[in-house]
């Protein structure tokens, strides 16, 4: 049975929850806390699951409970639960809070919110590295494009677009401004897939509060012993494996999330490197020395890969749930059932094609597949299009 506990400093908004929630009392173990101080209290008699907090309560708000949570029992998952936003807000939430709720609400909202990140939690069983994702509120961003960002935003003249562009080139910053875009402070009543249209919405203030947050955007710095380029060759790989989806023939109503799940789907590896620099060294030299992709020496050494622990991560933030599914199964995408050529799919082809061409920059003419890519490709039902996906692929240049 899942633990909840909720905190807000005023008695009927508890109450509320309550008999909002009535009828999940025996699937959920909930608990209710007037203040930070009661909740911390309640979190020492025991483990929660989920804590699901207002943000304005006196002596201590939600951002400092949760910060507090973070630190000291990061298996936790972290949900704002409030009526108030600002952009001030906003960027101090967003280190802390892996979801966003605002009032008033419904139940099904609440309930689905509450689910899903429970259904995150599940994803990624291995209690160390819950831990360890449990701590990041943010990802580390490439010093370059963290300075061009801080610079746009402080020239007057720096429209929305430029803004936007600077962050697209960035997949730690994207996967921020999607995660705040996509909760519910800002109450759109679609899931934005797009980094573009997630920038347009959030607007230049609030950008701004983020980008000079160092909580939310900080700057890449390698762990010892990480070559000094990881970070770009994650990032250069996650950009062009972005433009081949795009490429690819997926539903149009599909494009944006196809695009923002290839944009992230190794976001896992980034995080793998700041987070845990030695075993992603040792991760590197294994794979090296074998020859064999990363993928595999994670599931050997950690249990589970970047794909799974970038979509956890990921899916607690509120990125839209057929990108996060496709991350998750970017290696292994015959474990879902697909229908046509869905976003699983076009992600996982995305990130063969782009791998194929690092490996032979100077074309694809002629290269054997893979035994275990072609019986995947298979299984998918589009082997039979390989050669003409591997030609779109050289489309997007070096």
């Amino acid at each position: 049975m899942k633990r909840i506990l909720f905190v807000d400093d005023e008695c009927k908004i508890l109450d509320g929850i309550r008999r909002m929630l009535h009828a999940d009392r025996k699937r959920w173990d909930m608990q209710f806390a007037l203040s930070g101080e009661d909740a911390l209290l309640a979190l020492e008699q025991g483990p929660f699951d989920v804590v699901v907090t207002d943000m304005r309560m006196p002596v201590m708000n939600g951002a400092t409970l949760l910060g507090h949570i973070r630190d000291r029992y990061p298996d936790t998952a972290r949900i704002v639960l409030s009526g108030y936003a600002d952009a001030a807000l906003t960027a101090r939430a967003a280190s802390v809070a892996h979801r966003f709720i605002a009032k008033p609400c419904d139940a099904y909202q609440l309930q689905s919110t509450i689910e899903r990140v429970c259904v995150q939690q599940d994803l990624l069983c291995i209690p160390a590295i819950r831990r360890i994702i449990g701590k990041v509120g943010q990802l580390p961003s490439l010093s370059r494009t963290y300075k061009n960002l801080a610079a746009a935003v402080r020239d007057p003249n720096a429209s929305i677009a430029r803004i936007a562009g600077i962050i697209e080139q960035d997949i730690a910053m994207s996967a921020k401004v999607l995660q705040l875009t996509n909760s519910a402070f800002f109450g759109l009543a679609r899931t934005v897939a797009s980094v573009s249209s997630a920038v347009s919405y959030l607007g230049m203030d609030a950008i701004k509060n983020l980008a000079l947050a160092s909580a939310v955007f900080t700057v890449f710095v390698p762990g010892i012993g990480i070559p000094q380029s990881v970070c770009a060759s994650i990032q250069k790989h996650s950009l062009r494996a972005a433009a081949v989806a795009s490429l690819l023939p997926v539903e149009r109503s599909s494009r944006d999330t196809v695009a923002v799940a290839a944009l992230l789907h190794d976001i896992g590896s980034l995080f793998l490197a700041s987070a845990m620099p030695d075993t992603y060294c040792s991760i590197i030299a294994l794979g090296s020395e074998r020859g064999c992709p990363l993928f595999e020496v994670e599931e050997e050494l950690l249990g589970t890969s970047h794909a799974e622990i970038g979509a956890y991560l990921l899916g607690l933030w509120g990125i839209p749930n057929l990108a996060v599914e496709a991350i998750a199964h970017h290696h292994h995408p015959t474990r879902i059932p697909h229908s046509e050529f869905d976003t699983s799919t076009a992600v996982y082809i995305a990130d063969i094609l782009v791998h194929e061409l690092e490996a032979q920059p100077r074309g694809l003419a002629g290269l054997e597949i893979e035994e275990s890519v072609r019986a995947t490709l298979e299984t998918l039902g589009v082997l039979p299009r390989f050669a003409e996906f591997r030609a779109l692929a050289l489309q997007t240049g070096n």
